[in-house]
């Protein structure tokens, strides 16, 4: 049986009037306020119903720490309280696993689980065995998941009938030049064999948000730029301190501006574009409003284009000459040596040689020594 929802979506028709992201600088001394500021700049509580129930996808994307890589724990705070603050009363955080990634780890590794204590909630772990994953036809037109998928797609039954608000960090991607609010639901609505498409990721992208517009009531994003992530992201990056946070109800239009301020066309970058063609959100940073900093003039200078060994190896089988060989080499018994490869490498490679030292000198600033506190 395949399931449907009839909860109004929260986007069903290209945007009528300018979208909105608001964007400020932050503190560590005021940070968690600051969240709580720039979500009401972008209106918050006009686009997610106290009705429903309201997911938080975190975003881990290494089980340990590593400065811009994944959801940080005062921004997971600072949205909370606003939430609360604003008299939100059911809060459920979303975790999601990898199949390089244990979500159980990253919460521990990145604090989130100190700031769920605090806060009195408690996590539902998308990866395991009692999470219910449930058949679900789009009603819209998907350009790639039904063909990757021809048995159906998969999605978590929680999902259904719910807000949710995506919590990315500002950093690029070996696959898609950024990450951010697009990229941060391929793990919440893609099951265990999610690296399936990523030949094809950025239509993949486009084809979750529609998904996620019929299945929600609202959707909005709050990203962290506090400590930005440049170079061949989402692990093994340069972190830089930029004390910026991002929200919008529009994820389009926030990973266009995030892109604009890391110094990217938003429109050359092929997830944005096309969700902008699709009338999923707008992708021009010309039509888009920004509330709060004047970003004209930001530009990061950060590099899309830069790959560790292991995501060259990995784009080679994905857009390379080993393309040929995909399916056998990822959707066969082999694909487990893909698992061994990437935690070799990132796990006891990078990380001990390079990563270490990147994070002792982010301990040293004003993020570092909050991130200690909790």
């Amino acid at each position: 049986m395949t399931l449907e929802t009839s909860a109004t979506p929260a986007t069903t028709a290209p945007p009528t009037r300018e979208p909105l992201v608001s964007v400020i600088y932050t503190s560590a001394n005021t940070v968690l306020n600051d969240f709580e500021r720039v979500m009401k700049l972008a209106h918050f509580e006009q686009h997610l119903p106290k009705s429903s129930e309201t997911l938080l996808k975190i975003n881990i994307s290494w089980q340990h720490y590593y400065p811009g890589c994944s959801t940080s724990p005062w921004q997971l705070d600072g949205v909370i309280s606003a939430l609360k603050n604003a008299g939100y009363q059911r809060l459920t955080p979303v975790q999601n696993g990898t199949v390089v990634v244990d979500s159980h780890e990253g919460e521990k590794g990145n604090k989130h689980d100190r700031v769920l204590r605090k806060h009195r909630l408690r996590s539902v772990h998308l990866q395991d065995p009692d999470a219910r994953w449930v058949p679900y036809a789009p009603k819209g037109e998907m350009l790639v998941l039904h063909d990757i998928f021809p048995d159906g797609i998969e999605i978590p039954e929680m999902f259904l009938g719910t807000n949710i608000i995506h919590l990315p960090t500002l950093k690029t991607h070996v696959f898609t030049t950024m990450t951010g609010a697009m990229k941060n639901a391929f793990g919440g609505l893609l099951n265990n064999r999610r690296h399936w498409t990523h030949s094809v990721i950025h239509e993949t992208l486009v084809d979750l948000l529609r998904i996620q517009q019929e299945i929600h009531t609202g959707i909005f994003a709050v990203m962290d730029g506090t400590i930005a992530g440049d170079g061949p992201g989402p692990r093994a990056m340069r972190p830089h301190v930029k004390n910026v946070i991002l929200a919008s109800s529009d994820q389009v239009a926030i990973d266009a501006v995030a892109a604009k301020m890391m110094g990217f066309d938003p429109m050359s970058i092929p997830f944005i574009r096309l969700a902008h063609e699709h009338g999923l959100g707008v992708g021009n940073p010309s039509e888009i409003m920004v509330e709060g900093l004047d970003i004209s003039d930001i530009n990061f200078g950060f590099r899309g284009d830069e790959d560790t060994f292991a995501s060259w190896g990995q784009k080679q089988i994905y857009w390379g000459p080993l393309h040929r060989f995909e399916k056998f080499l990822l959707r066969t018994p082999l694909v487990p040596w893909s698992y061994v490869a990437s935690n070799f490498y990132h796990n006891w490679y990078w990380y001990p040689l390079f990563g270490k030292r990147r994070i002792a000198k982010m301990m040293d600033t004003e993020w570092g020594r909050l991130f200690k506190q909790y």
